[in-house]
């Protein structure tokens, strides 16, 4: 795995794909969450540190048809400035001859982002010609972009044919996603524990399947378990089911019991009779809810048995929150969880956290820092996990 703590920067001009798809006051339009920006800074000030120049190529939000002022990326310009220590330059376009001519001119020690790729339809086609065109910005490519590692558009996969092999690399970001992945699905000491959670059977049945060759354990929390606790005949109420997928639900539970996995689902959940944090609330068996009522959380016994189960853990991949933890009454299994998680860590487990709502949940909790590692891409986590190629992974491990 070729990166950047390989390479010497010194008078070379580095074209870096990165993830700055950040948040954005929608008012203002100040970065909200500067998460992404941050994950970027070890690369960025290795190649300044070298005596390298930096251009920074990134995507901001689904433009549709061209450019659009809220999805430019000049509003983060003073923010990364400000993270940097130095000036960020900036070009209002992404090819061309005024982006070659700014990328050409840099000195030492100088940034420039250049404007939002997307709003180039080509991109998102995988354009050679495109592709072509941003690879004559730099002399070195790094793509640093996890989040994005599973899609073959022209920045992310296609740029990296117009690189020799020594100047095409992963960034750091890039390369310790793909580190802390293989590590929990390859190189995992055993107990492993795979928490998945969410709304839908149907987002995780890959990464479930998959799961079902690795882990010892399997945690299934969030409205996910309410399919399968119906496929098993249970009652559940108005709770959120995925009726088309029934017949898939049975099948993954006889799979792992065929494979001596062990699925855990939530034995007893928190209910309520509205989607509505001011709904009434009680507790029942998760395969015993009344009508009318909904499964919003996991209770009482469900936290109590999955944090003996993640405490004895040496692995832990978490994806998915237990419950509505957006809304305060409904939170408290995942943030018990997580808490879990952290401590095990603590213990000495590997434990990595992955897709938007797991990475919401530890930063909202402070537990970012508690855990080995927190993934910045989601989707492009759940393909790995999943077994899939990611294309822009392929394009530079090749």
């Amino acid at each position: 795995m070729r990166t950047i703590a390989d390479f010497n920067f010194s008078g070379k001009r580095a074209v870096i794909r990165v993830d700055f798809n950040v948040p954005l006051d929608k008012q203002t339009f100040a970065v909200t969450d500067d998460t992404r920006l941050r994950a970027a800074l070890s690369t960025i000030n290795k190649i300044l540190n070298d005596g390298g120049s930096v251009v920074l190529i990134s995507h901001l939000g689904r433009p549709k048809g061209g450019p659009e002022d809220k999805y430019s990326l000049r509003h983060i310009v003073a923010h990364l400035s400000q993270l940097l220590g130095r000036e960020v330059q900036f070009v209002n376009d992404c090819i061309g001859d005024m982006a070659l001519t700014a990328a050409q001119s840099l000195k030492a020690g100088e940034v420039v982002l250049l404007e939002n790729l997307r709003f180039h339809p080509e991109e998102e086609k995988g354009d050679a010609a495109f592709a072509e065109q941003l690879s004559k910005l730099g002399d070195v490519y790094v793509n640093d972009a996890f989040g994005t590692a599973h899609r073959a558009h022209a920045s992310t996969t296609i740029i990296a044919n117009y690189f020799d092999a020594p100047y095409k690399m992963f960034g750091a970001l890039m390369a310790a996603e793909v580190a802390a992945g293989n590590k929990v699905l390859h190189q995992h000491e055993k107990p492993f524990t795979a928490i998945i959670g969410g709304a839908k059977v149907s987002d995780k049945i890959l990464i479930l399947e998959k799961l079902l060759e690795k882990a010892d354990n399997v945690i299934i929390g969030g409205g996910m378990a309410y399919t399968f606790f119906k496929a098993m005949g249970g009652n559940i109420g108005s709770s959120l089911c995925e009726e088309d997928r029934l017949e898939m639900a049975k099948q993954l539970l006889d799979k792992a019991k065929a494979s001596g996995v062990r699925i855990l689902l939530p034995q007893d959940s928190l209910i309520a009779d509205a989607f509505n944090n001011d709904a009434q609330i009680k507790s029942a068996n998760s395969n015993a809810i009344p009508d009318g009522w909904m499964g919003l959380d996991i209770g009482a016994a469900a936290i109590q048995e999955f944090t003996a189960v993640i405490m004895q853990s040496k692995t832990i991949l978490w994806n998915g929150p237990m419950g509505v933890f957006e809304m305060e009454n409904f939170s408290i299994g995942t943030q018990d969880i997580a808490h879990a998680v952290a401590k095990a860590t603590a213990n000495g487990a590997y434990s990595l956290v992955g897709g938007g709502d797991s990475v919401a949940a530890v930063n909202k909790y402070h537990l970012a820092d508690k855990v080995s590692y927190v993934s910045t891409g989601g989707g492009a986590m759940l393909e790995f996990f999943e077994g899939k190629t990611l294309p822009g992974v392929a394009a530079i491990a090749d």
